[in-house]
């Protein structure tokens, strides 16, 4: 069923104006107490037929998609098919000496020293990689960063390698096991890890950039088959249901997502004092980044206010992060 309108907001409205009209557009949602009190969409979500964006439409979530790898990783974790301390060797034992000392959780905290596999990929080579090629990118390289444990670089690598040991240690693969066990249980119907040829995107956005004065199509790049580190799709209507989750116990338990949402390392990023499992914390607040060609992404949430806002876009610039910390503030500090 449709959700009603939430009540105007003229500040936001002009906060988004930037986003609003015949240009690549935005979705917002404003939760408090479980209950949308802003919920708008402004744009477009698909710019050659005019398709508006809608709280429906459908975003490639980037980053924002390392929160689901890691609750897959925890959840099979309950399961008892895989240990958060787990040598990563363990399950993709394909990997060189370098890769001895790494565990589960220095990968889930950034903490691994793996090399990027973005500067691996051959610049002339346009195919899209996914997960495995990432492993295969991996293989041949016996050096890392630093020793695991020993400093924080964020990771995609790492999230990548994450989404082949869930297929491992399920039986399944990673998409499938997201879906049955995290999408479809929370009523999550429209959200999807994205394979090309294997699924359809409903009331899909897809991604523009601003070059040489105009708005372009740039909704797929190399690497935006990779499903670990950011290949999740989903609206402001989904999310919705999976903030509502990490309230409660319906689909981790309670150790769980404190193992998520508490600092595993200390980072030199702004404004992320400490990373958890798939979380930036930054004091009260829990939040995460999405950005990839053609979208920008984050979530914020307050628990202790019980407070999220969610901004999704399907543009190249700007970053909605400050957006999304300036509407938060009208509810964090009312007298603003």
């Amino acid at each position: 069923m449709a959700r009603p309108p939430a009540p105007a907001d003229r500040g936001i409205d002009a906060l988004m104006q930037g986003y609003d009209g015949q240009v690549p557009g935005a979705s917002v949602l404003v939760l408090k107490d479980g209950q949308p009190v802003f919920r708008r969409s402004y744009g477009l979500a698909v710019m050659e037929d005019g398709t508006p964006a809608s709280p429906s439409s459908n975003y490639r979530l980037a980053s924002v998609s390392k929160q689901f790898t890691a609750a897959a990783v925890l959840l099979l974790a309950e399961d008892g098919k895989l240990g958060i301390d787990d040598p990563l060797k363990k399950w993709l034992p394909s990997l060189p000496a370098a890769a001895d000392a790494m565990t589960l959780r220095h990968l889930l905290s950034h903490t691994s020293g793996l090399l990027d596999y973005e500067g691996l990929m051959d610049p002339a080579d346009t195919r899209q990689v996914h997960d495995s090629d990432v492993l295969g990118l991996l293989e041949k390289q016996d050096r890392r960063y630093f020793a695991p444990g020993s400093d924080y670089r964020y990771s995609n690598s790492g999230y990548a390698l994450l989404a082949l040991v869930v297929g491992k240690a399920s039986g399944s693969d990673f998409a499938s096991f997201l879906r049955q066990r995290i999408f479809l249980p929370l009523g999550m119907a429209n959200t999807w890890a994205h394979q090309d040829g294997v699924d359809d995107i409903p009331d899909r956005a897809y991604g523009y950039s601003r070059m040489e004065g105009r708005w372009q199509r740039t909704d797929q790049s190399p690497t935006s088959a990779v499903l670990g580190d950011g290949g999740i799709y989903s609206s402001i209507d989904d999310l919705a249901r999976w903030d509502a989750a990490l309230y409660d116990e319906r689909l981790l338990r309670h150790r769980s997502l404190q193992l998520a949402f508490s600092p595993a390392t200390k980072t030199h990023e702004p404004d992320v004092p400490y990373y958890g499992f798939g979380w930036r914390i930054n004091g009260g607040a829990l939040w995460h980044s999405g950005e990839s060609i053609g979208f920008r992404n984050v979530i914020v949430r307050y628990p202790k206010q019980r407070l999220t806002v969610i901004v999704l876009s399907n543009r190249n610039e700007p970053e909605p992060y400050p957006l999304a910390v300036g509407i938060a503030r009208r509810w964090l500090d009312p007298a603003r």
